[in-house]
């Protein structure tokens, strides 16, 4: 049965990768509609071999959509999508707006699609921050396994997390440095090319950031709210690509031989680990790829039941796009997608 379906923000970086992994897998619709803002009506996106030309958000009737994949930030997600839902399609939102309403499944497919089963009360499921879904892909299996208690993840975050200004910021900061020209900052409080950011959104007065605060309440959301998480997000001078190394306590002891086991079986995760020079994956070779990739396993000395992890993701798909076209595919197998009136 084919749908009908919209993506509002589709001239943003994840925006074109959600039309993108639309068509790469093939998913069952028979419409597909481009929305942005008023500015950007008539823009040519690509949708596979198809060119779409944008519409604009504020004059689209929704009436008949069955559908609607949103990445157009939260000020647009708290306005539309009650608007959208009430013509009756289903909202999958990328934005931080409804990710801790109660009434909003927080979905990773390989990790609680299920929640799916209990009700769509709002209309709106929400896609998790990009950091908390490659995590939680590689910390399912093993919280099945040995139970999690504690979490310790710093995180070294692609500029692209920060939309398309700030991959321009970063392209002209590294061009300013070899010609010796000024370095202009607009997007980042400080200078990007050959550095790293230690600040991710904004501060809160616990001196976390919302970005850190985001991967502990998020992560307790989606996967067991008796976990501990503590974060610090990192900005790294990156393209495209996310990095974490993570730190987790075990209530029951697991060697990393049977972490690595458990992990090469696990759904969305490839295991890239040998104890050699370039024996693990890097933001590089992760870019534009779907998988969760999890290296450097090894025990943690420092704890009874303690492993080591190096998780490595595309932020644009599975920490965005691919993440929300997933629910989408879990709405359909499970017969939870009907067509609108």
């Amino acid at each position: 049965m084919p749908y009908k379906v919209a993506v509002v923000g589709a001239t943003g970086n994840v925006g074109r990768e959600m039309l993108n992994t639309l068509a790469e897998r093939q998913f069952p619709a028979g419409e597909v509609v481009a929305l942005a803002s008023t500015r950007s009506t008539g823009v040519d996106v690509s949708f596979g071999d198809a060119t779409l030309k944008v519409k604009a958000l504020d004059y689209f009737d929704f009436a008949g959509t069955d559908l609607c994949l949103m990445s157009a930030g939260s000020g647009v997600a708290k306005e539309w999508a009650p608007k959208i839902v009430a013509k009756g399609a289903i909202v999958i939102d990328n934005s931080s707006q409804w990710r801790m309403n109660r009434e909003v499944p927080l979905v990773v497919p390989e990790v609680n699609a299920e929640v799916l089963e209990q009700g769509i009360r709002k209309g709106i499921i929400a896609n998790p921050n990009c950091s908390t879904a490659q995590m939680v892909v590689a910390l399912k299996p093993l919280h099945d396994a040995a139970r999690i208690k504690r979490v310790v993840v710093s995180t070294y975050q692609s500029v692209s997390g920060k939309g398309k200004a700030a991959m321009d910021e970063l392209f002209r900061q590294t061009r300013a440095v070899f010609v010796a020209d000024p370095i202009e900052k607009e997007i980042f409080t400080k200078q990007i090319a050959f550095n790293i950011i230690p600040h991710i959104d904004t501060f809160l007065d616990s001196g976390f950031t919302k970005e850190e605060w985001k991967m502990m309440v998020e992560t307790q959301k989606i996967l067991d709210p008796d976990i501990q998480v503590t974060a610090t997000c990192v900005r790294v001078p990156v393209f495209v690509g996310h990095a974490e190394a993570i730190a987790v306590e075990f209530e029951r002891p697991i060697t990393a031989e049977r972490a690595r086991s458990i992990l090469r079986s696990a759904p969305g995760v490839l295991v890239v680990d040998s104890r050699e020079d370039g024996g693990y994956v890097t933001p590089v070779e992760a870019a534009g790829e779907d998988a969760t990739y999890v290296s450097r396993i090894r025990k943690d000395p420092t704890v009874e039941n303690g492993l080591w992890l190096w998780v490595v993701s595309d932020n644009l798909r599975k920490g965005a796009a691919l993440n929300a076209v997933q629910i989408a595919e879990s709405l359909v197998n499970r017969k939870l997608l009907k067509r609108a009136a």
